[in-house]
C-alpha cells in the first residue's frame, strides 16, 4: 500500500540559500532570520543553523526566549509558542553531515513553564516541514526527471538526534521553485486540505538506544503495571489502559486525563523507570522529558467497522496528554503492534490477514495509519525496514523573530 522511496529516480541538487534577512547573526536587540512552519499537527519555530551561534551552548536561551518560555501562565504569550508541548518546538535546519542525505535537521522540545530545552528525541510531525523549509529558503534545489511526477522532489533528511535517515516527498509549484502547500489532502486534527508529503523513515529501529527492545524484554513491569518498552523512531514505552484502572474499552480524551486526580502522576513515575531502565538515564531525575513518550492502549472502538481502527493510543508528551498522536509514536506503535506479546499487541484486533502492511491507530483528533514494511528477522522479532506516514505542512511567515 505504502511504497517505499528507495527506488525514487529523482536526483536531488544542492545550490546556495536565499538569505531570509541581511542583518547581522546576532545583534544586540536580539533578533535573528526564522520561519515559522505547521508540520502535521505542531508548529515550531525553524532557523537555518549558519544564522545561530556557533557554540550550540547559547541555542538554548534564545530558543526559549523567541518561544516565550518560561512563562509561569502557560500561554508564550511573549512568544512564539503557543501553550503546548507540541507549539513549544523549534527546528534548526543546515548542510548535510551524513552520507545518504541532503540535509541535517536538529530538533528542540521546549519547555512551557520551565527553561527545559530537550534535544533527547525526534518529532515526526515537524519533520513533514523540514523538505519544505529546505526548499523554501534554497538551501536546497532538487531537479525533478521523474515524467510521471514532474512536479514532485525528494528531500532525504539526517536527524540528528537519532542519526536517523527520513526521505520526504512532495510537491512543488510550477516553476520548481518552492513547496507547493496546496492540495485535496487531509489528516485529522487539522482544518482544510493541502498537498500530501510521504515520509518514509528509513530502519527506523534503535533511533538512542541502538535496540528495538530496549531493556531486552518484551515486558517489563514498574509500579505493578505490565509495560512494552520499544525504540522506533522514538523510545516509547506502552502500558494497557486497563491496568491502571481505566476503562478496558472507551479511551479518556485530552482533557479527561488532564483532570483526572493521579493518572499523570502513575504515568510518569512509571515512564521514568521505564527510562532508566531503557539506558536513557543513570537516575529518574536524570529522565529527558521527551524520552521516552508513554502510551496508553486501548482496543478498537466497540462496533467500529473491523477494517477501520486496529487499536486506540492516548500519549503523554512532555507531561501533557497529545491532542492527537505524536508521529514517532505512531511508528513505534506499528513495530510494538507486530511484536508478539507485548501489550500493544494484545489490543490489536487481529483479522485473517495477519501480514498486513501497517496498523490503523485511533487518538484523540481521529485516525491514522502507518505503513510498515517488515522482513524476517532472527528470533521473535521481525526487522522494520521502513515506515511510512503521510502529513501536510504550511509556511506561515518567515522574516525575523525578536527577543528579549
Amino acid at each position: 500500500m505504502f511504497a517505499s522511496s528507495s527506488h525514487s529516480p529523482l536526483r536531488p541538487l544542492h545550490t546556495s540559500r536565499r538569505s531570509l534577512h541581511t542583518t547581522p547573526r546576532l545583534l544586540t536587540s536580539n533578533r535573528l532570520p526564522a520561519s515559522y512552519y505547521r508540520g502535521g499537527t505542531s508548529r515550531a519555530l525553524f532557523f537555518h543553523i549558519n544564522d545561530l551561534p556557533k557554540d550550540k551552548s547559547q541555542w538554548s536561551s534564545i530558543f526559549l526566549g523567541t518561544l516565550g518560555s518560561p512563562d509561569p501562565y502557560g500561554r508564550q504569550l511573549d512568544g512564539m509558542g503557543g501553550g503546548i508541548s507540541s507549539l513549544s518546538k523549534i527546528c534548526v535546519v543546515g548542510p548535510p553531515t551524513k552520507e545518504g542525505a541532503d540535509v541535517d535537521y536538529t530538533f528542540a522540545a521546549v519547555g512551557v513553564k520551565d527553561t527545559q530545552v530537550d534535544f533527547a528525541g525526534n518529532c515526526g510531525n515537524m519533520i513533514s516541514a523540514v523538505g519544505p523549509f529546505a526548499v523554501d529558503t534554497k538551501l536546497f534545489t532538487a531537479q525533478c526527471n521523474d515524467a510521471s511526477s514532474p512536479q514532485q522532489t525528494i528531500v532525504r533528511i539526517h536527524n540528528t538526534n537519532t542519526g536517523k535517515i527520513i526521505h520526504s516527498i512532495f510537491s512543488l509549484t510550477p516553476d520548481l521553485a518552492e513547496f507547493e502547500p496546496r492540495g485535496s489532502f487531509s489528516i485529522d486534527g487539522v482544518a482544510g486540505t493541502a498537498s500530501p508529503i510521504q515520509l518514509d523513515f528509513i530502519d527506523p529501529v534503535g533511533s538512542r538506544t541502538g535496540k528495538l527492545l530496549p531493556t531486552g524484554h518484551i515486558i517489563d513491569t514498574f509500579d505493578g503495571t505490565r509495560t512494552s518498552c520499544i525504540d522506533v523512531a522514538n523510545p516509547a514505552c506502552f502500558v494497557q489502559a486497563s491496568e491502571l484502572g481505566l476503562s478496558s474499552t472507551n479511551a479518556l480524551s485530552p482533557a479527561q486525563i488532564e483532570t483526572h486526580p493521579t493518572l499523570l502522576k502513575q504515568l510518569e513515575s512509571i515512564r521514568r523507570q521505564a527510562a532508566v531502565k531503557m539506558g536513557l538515564g543513570k537516575t529518574l531525575q536524570d529522565v529527558p522529558g521527551s524520552v521516552p513518550k508513554i502510551c496508553m492502549v486501548w482496543p478498537p472502538p466497540t462496533g467500529s467497522d473491523t477494517d477501520a481502527v486496529d487499536l486506540q493510543v492516548r500519549a503523554i508528551s512532555v507531561g501533557q496528554p497529545h491532542k492527537a498522536v505524536p508521529i514517532t509514536v505512531a511508528l513505534a506503535t506499528a513495530a510494538a503492534a507486530r511484536l508478539k506479546g507485548s501489550v500493544v499487541s494484545k489490543c490489536v484486533r487481529h483479522t485473517e490477514n495477519e501480514d498486513r502492511d501497517g496498523v490503523t491507530i485511533a487518538h484523540a483528533s481521529g485516525t491514522l495509519r502507518v505503513g510498515a514494511k517488515f522482513v524476517e528477522g532472527e528470533g521473535e522479532t521481525r526487522k522494520l525496514e521502513y515506515a511510512t506516514v503521510f502529513r501536510t505542512a504550511r509556511r506561515l511567515m518567515e522574516g525575523t523573530v525578536f527577543w528579549k
